[in-house]
């Protein structure tokens, strides 16, 4: 049992659930405009669920492979290869089975569905093995990552031959762009966190050019940004289902409301306790994807 929670904790499989999400969000509501229905295709569900699970998984192994050394000087004991739960021989191979079985499942829901995944999983490589060094740049791709299954998930109901982007709804541009700034604000507020560590590694962090306080008052505009564009779906009818929609108004909110509670702290306290805004803004952003999900599922 032991084992077993380390490799949860090794792979953050709760992530891949919350990248699920997103694909399953930007898929209804992509169906919902293209077909005017919510009957997805099971199929293609099926798979991109384990396209996310698969490429989520191995690179997050492959991430904590890599910094096994930074994460030891941060007391990052809620990593299992600091602990020694899990060797790194055992990371590196599990990346080397996740990875391209995440790729051919993509494969098979169509061929846009396939490209954007290779595109993200080879930068998410890239970013394990040396963009991370410049967090300057690393934060950015892992807010990207945090948008993408937006705009994948409306991939998922276009036909199977031709690479296309403009054929998904413009909708899901707006909303992958709200995923993109909370995630930014999350990982610039955690290399606050980190700043010892990266600091001695010699990563190229905002705290390290800006200083902490900078940094924290960047990451909480980057929240208000997320949180203003949050209401664009509930008052402007081209969002559709999300447009007047009270289950998705009242989520929002609960979701909004955290992240302003974590801004103003960020802000006004010299010591905001980032440990635990860093898994409270977690909580934060999964019930605001519960209340896009929720929305595609009762508006319109």
């Amino acid at each position: 049992m032991k084992k077993l929670k380390a490799i949860w904790q090794l792979m953050r499989l709760e992530h891949g659930v919350m990248l699920f999400l997103a694909i399953l969000i930007g898929s209804l509501i992509s169906q919902q405009t293209l077909h005017d229905n919510l009957h997805l295709p099971l199929i293609n569900i099926v798979l991109t669920f384990f396209t996310a699970l698969f490429l989520e998984a191995s690179t997050f192994a492959l991430n904590d492979y890599y910094d096994l050394d930074i994460d030891r000087i941060n007391k990052r004991t809620d990593r299992p290869l600091v602990r020694g739960d899990i060797s790194k021989k055992t990371a590196l191979y599990l990346f080397y089975l996740l990875f391209p079985l995440g790729l051919v499942c993509s494969f098979f829901v169509n061929l846009t569905c396939f490209l954007i995944a290779l595109i993200t999983a080879v930068i998410s490589v890239l970013y394990d093995m040396k963009i991370k060094q410049i967090k300057l740049v690393g934060n950015f791709y892992i807010a990207y990552i945090m948008a993408i299954p937006f705009i994948f998930g409306g991939a998922t109901v276009l036909g199977n031959d031709a690479f296309s982007l403009g054929a998904i709804t413009p909708v899901l541009y707006i909303i992958a762009l709200i995923a993109f700034l909370a995630g930014a604000g999350r990982e610039i507020m955690k290399d606050v966190m980190d700043f010892e560590g990266d600091q001695i590694k010699g990563v190229k962090s905002f705290p390290r050019y800006i200083g902490k306080r900078a940094s924290n008052g960047m990451a909480a505009f980057l929240y208000i940004c997320a949180i203003t564009l949050s209401f664009l779906p509930f008052f402007l009818q081209d969002f559709g289902v999300y447009y007047r929609n009270i289950t998705y108004f009242i989520l929002v909110l609960i979701t909004d409301s955290m992240l302003l509670t974590t801004s103003l702290q960020l802000v006004f306290k010299e010591n905001p306790g980032l440990k635990f805004h860093r898994k409270y803004t977690l909580i934060a952003i999964f019930i605001g994807l519960v209340a896009f999900l929720a929305g595609a599922f009762t508006g319109g």
